[in-house]
């Protein structure tokens, strides 16, 4: 069962304690001074938008996206980040591509970037919002997570011009440290460690698979970083590897911020920040590597 240090193994969570792990989160970086400041630096560039606030206590969060020259009659390409607030090459990748690729797809997309859809776990480096919910289980009707409610009235209007939805995220050591124990402890179920892939790899669709699409950004991001290899069962987190650096989710059924949308091309990013292999430039440029591939892919 689980070790956890808060809650009685075997028994899920009451509101108890759900305020004792509120009580032991500490913030420990700035949304305004590290995203804020680098979205209103690329306001002269892109349109901004504010399309939401988060409010936890006295706290308030404006959720930023960034938009490209939007014309009529072109399709859409939804990139996200920092859907879990911790990781962050999600957050930076995205501002990165922005700022160095944004402007050269105008014309061809409408661009509509969400960096930070999770700025209170931002602040906190955790994977949970501050009801010890994970907004990347609650892209559906009624979601209980305020920031990933606020994305999808974002994108409502958008839903059939959306062509390809990018969603930036890592794996990460505290996974196993923290993230899966604390999630088994919260729902009153036995701990039970997978493992974590030493590289880059996505998750494609299941319900829609596109093996191609997939293997074009796996291509492009090896130039920049490596790529996650099968473990001894041929899976990776404990699903089974379709093609190289490849996996697949049900990700709508999941809740999944990938599949909150109708495009017929999906893919989740998972960069691997812990790696002796890779550094915080190397995450960013592989986050900005895949989403360029992905835009190119499909332009093509």
């Amino acid at each position: 069962m689980s070790t956890y240090p808060i809650g009685i193994p075997g028994q899920p969570w009451g509101e108890a304690e759900r305020a004792e792990w509120l009580a032991l989160q500490r913030r420990q970086r700035s949304y305004k001074e590290e995203v804020l400041a680098a979205i209103e630096r690329l306001a002269s560039r892109f349109e901004v938008q504010q399309y939401g606030e988060l409010t936890v206590g006295d706290e308030r969060f404006p959720l930023m996206a960034i938009r490209n020259q939007w014309q009529e009659g072109l399709p859409v390409v939804l990139v996200t980040g920092g859907v879990h607030g911790y990781e962050t090459s999600g957050v930076h990748g995205a501002l990165q591509f922005v700022e160095q690729h944004g402007e050269r797809y105008t014309g061809r997309v409408n661009l509509l970037v969400a960096p930070c859809v999770s700025p209170w776990a931002y602040e906190r480096i955790h994977r949970w919002n501050a009801n010890a919910v994970d907004p990347n289980r609650s892209f559906r009707k009624n979601s209980p997570a305020v920031e990933s409610a606020a994305l999808m009235q974002l994108v409502a209007q958008l839903q059939e011009h959306v062509l390809l939805h990018i969603d930036l995220h890592e794996t990460t050591d505290t996974d196993e440290s923290e993230f899966r124990p604390a999630l088994a402890a919260r729902d009153g179920k036995p701990y039970e460690p997978c493992g974590i892939p030493d590289g880059f790899y996505l998750v494609d669709d299941s319900e829609s698979p596109q093996p191609d699409f997939q293997q074009a950004v796996i291509a492009a991001v090896e130039k920049v970083t490596h790529i996650a290899p099968a473990d001894d069962k041929g899976e990776i987190i404990g699903s089974p590897v379709v093609a190289r650096g490849v996996i697949e989710y049900p990700l709508t059924k999941l809740g999944l911020c990938a599949g909150m949308t109708n495009a017929r091309y999906k893919t989740t990013t998972e960069v691997y920040p812990d790696s002796p292999r890779a550094t915080p430039e190397q995450c960013n440029a592989a986050q900005v590597a895949a989403v360029c591939a992905a835009m190119d892919y499909v332009l093509s």
